[in-house]
């Protein structure tokens, strides 16, 4: 049993990665047996939930979207807010329920929830009926916990600085567009943050490695690719022979696979070389997500952010002039410890002065561990709430202003689906990230059609085929 430990995950040291080759001797000994895999947060947990599932079609199970049907159930957790937290131990408790009618089901905790000791703590004292815990660390060690699960629960979780593996499979969600992992974990440490201990210390993936994965994408007949880091233009500098983001963007580019994303981007390396190498190929899509988390200068140096706010908005307008019709999103932090009204103000002006597309905001949630927790806040809960509504009003307001820009235009749209609220409608994405739904026949699902813009809303856009 290896139990999770917060100082030993701050552990950064010069030691290089070692790089991991993946390999793959299971037997089908779980046939006509079922799995129901529930994944929470980011982009990462998503892609590694995809390599899980291939562990798990590898064993024989069938995937099924009925809780109730499973002979295992995998949870696969995100730690970024408490919300999230609440959300897994509340499904864990109709997990419970579910075995106390089958007792030979399977309950694993995987993802970044189970990198953090309070949680493990939880589980190994309160919660002996989850069978399985393993860490971000550690995903390809699952299929030879099941296979050995016992009656004892089984905790494997690795706080270490962890290692670069290559020759990974996945069993993906799309088979139009891929998450491409570039790099794992991350060294920032911005104060509120827990992902540098849940997902270690920053290792970047070679160069021809990811090549090589796109193009054998792109061969398989996938559209786009959206290249995944925690902080992703920091892609490189812990390699032996530094690569930069912007050096591995072009080689990417050059693959010609249709469509290429990126996220998340840190403000502190977003280089001017990375925007005139977006602006250089037409297949780097002119969309940048670029998390702001405060417009005050003052609480971004005590987030450990490593930018001010002028810094940020001269950024902004480099990448809005050199990057033809981009649209930037964005990240926002309310309420963290002891902001001010004036602090408050400043975020709103950086708002107003950029306008963006579209924003991600939340209410600041203390994570164990991290230095945020430990300062004493005189901000009130309700005054946080009253601050996000604000934000939010504003925010939506310019969602909707920019996408009525739109109304008029011909937009190129990836078809990826038949729209969940309509089954006469598909929908896609423009080049820019703007959803798009339309009216038009399913044998458009995988292509790239020009698309006239009819209707803008805040969070969306309706089109006919042009």
């Amino acid at each position: 049993m290896h139990l999770p430990n917060l100082e030993e995950a701050k552990i950064r040291t010069d030691k290089k990665s070692e790089i991991k080759n993946n390999s793959y001797d299971f037997k089908k000994q779980f046939q006509n047996q079922k799995f129901y895999l529930k994944t929470y947060g980011c982009q990462m947990n998503v892609h590694d939930s995809e390599e899980i599932r291939k562990y798990l079609e590898m064993l024989g199970y069938q995937e099924t979207k009925t809780l109730e049907e499973a002979d295992i159930v995998v949870l696969n957790t995100c730690a970024i807010r408490e919300n999230a937290h609440d959300k897994v131990f509340g499904y864990l408790g109709r997990c419970k329920h579910l075995k106390h009618e089958k007792p030979n089901l399977l309950i694993c905790l995987g993802g970044c929830m189970s990198q953090e000791e309070s949680v493990v703590n939880e589980i190994k004292n309160k919660h002996p009926y989850v069978d399985i815990v393993f860490g971000t660390h550690n995903i390809n060690d699952l299929p030879k916990m099941i296979i050995d699960a016992k009656e004892k629960q089984n905790i494997e979780v690795y706080s270490i600085e962890g290692n670069v593996y290559e020759n990974v499979l996945y069993s993906r969600d799309s088979k139009i567009t891929a998450w491409v992992n570039i790099m794992y974990g991350c060294d920032k440490f911005c104060t509120y943050c827990i992902v540098p201990y849940t997902r270690g210390k920053q290792r970047s993936r070679r160069l021809e490695s990811i090549v090589k994965e796109v193009e054998e994408l792109k061969e398989a007949g996938y559209k786009e690719v959206t290249l995944l880091g925690q902080n992703v233009n920091a892609y490189g500098k812990d390699l032996e022979e530094p690569v930069t983001f912007s050096e591995l963007l072009e080689k990417v580019a050059e693959t010609k696979i249709p469509r290429i994303r990126f996220v998340t981007s840190h403000p502190w390396d977003f280089t001017s070389e990375l925007i005139e190498c977006i602006a250089k190929y037409e297949n780097i899509m002119p969309y940048i997500h670029l998390p702001l988390q405060s417009g005050s200068s003052r609480i971004l140096k005590l987030m450990g952010r490593r930018y001010t706010k002028e810094e940020y908005l001269k950024l902004f307008q480099e990448i809005k002039e050199k990057i033809k019709d981009v649209s930037i999103t964005t990240d926002i932090i309310v309420g963290f410890p002891n902001e001010t009204e004036e602090d408050f103000l400043e975020t709103l002006d950086v708002v107003n002065k950029c306008q963006f597309d579209g924003a991600f905001t939340f209410i600041y949630s203390p994570r164990e561990g991290t230095p945020a927790r430990l300062i004493k806040d005189s901000v009130s809960q309700k005054e946080k709430e009253e601050r996000l509504a604000r934000l939010n009003k504003i925010v939506n307001q310019y969602s909707l202003n920019n996408n009525k820009k739109l109304e008029g235009k011909i937009e190129e749209v990836l078809f990826l689906g038949v729209s969940e609220k309509d089954d006469k409608k598909l929908y896609g994405y423009t080049k820019t990230m703007k959803l798009v739904n339309v009216k038009a026949d399913s044998t458009l699902i995988g292509q790239i059609v020009p698309v006239k813009i009819t209707e803008a809303k805040s969070f969306s856009l309706d089109g006919e085929i042009a």
